[in-house]
């Protein structure tokens, strides 16, 4: 099993930054990416961002593309997610995944990821 703890939520104005954080424990050797998803009232959840633990290798949604940045530190098992000029339309509850499949590409889809976190709210007013 894979436990997985976000933090770094709240409220920050348009143009503003936020950097969550999610620190996985248990047998986090076992997985081979971890993701940001996110979902919105009323929308489905969507993929955010997602990197290899291995190669760094990273992916993201074109809506964050040049905006968030994800990065992670074997050493604390902690994936991050840079999130800078932030939109109204970011609002949303924000969840940290982790998959163990190997794959060509960094996957993008919730199917792949088994493990969840409980979420964090990020809301950003205008």
């Amino acid at each position: 099993q894979v436990q997985l703890v976000e933090f770094g939520g709240g409220l920050v104005q348009a143009g503003g930054s936020l950097k969550l954080s999610c620190v996985a424990s248990g047998r986090t050797f076992s997985t081979n990416y971890m993701g940001w998803f996110r979902q919105a009232p009323g929308k489905e959840r969507e993929f955010v961002a997602a990197i290899s633990w291995t190669y760094s290798t990273t992916r993201y949604a074109d809506s964050v593309k040049g905006r968030f940045t994800i990065s992670r530190d074997n050493a604390k098992n902690t994936v991050y997610l840079a999130m800078n000029s932030l939109k109204p339309e970011d609002t949303a509850v924000y969840y940290c995944a982790a998959g163990k499949g190997l794959t060509v590409s960094v996957p993008t889809t919730e199917a792949f990821y088994g493990y969840w976190g409980q979420g964090t709210q990020v809301t950003v007013s205008s």
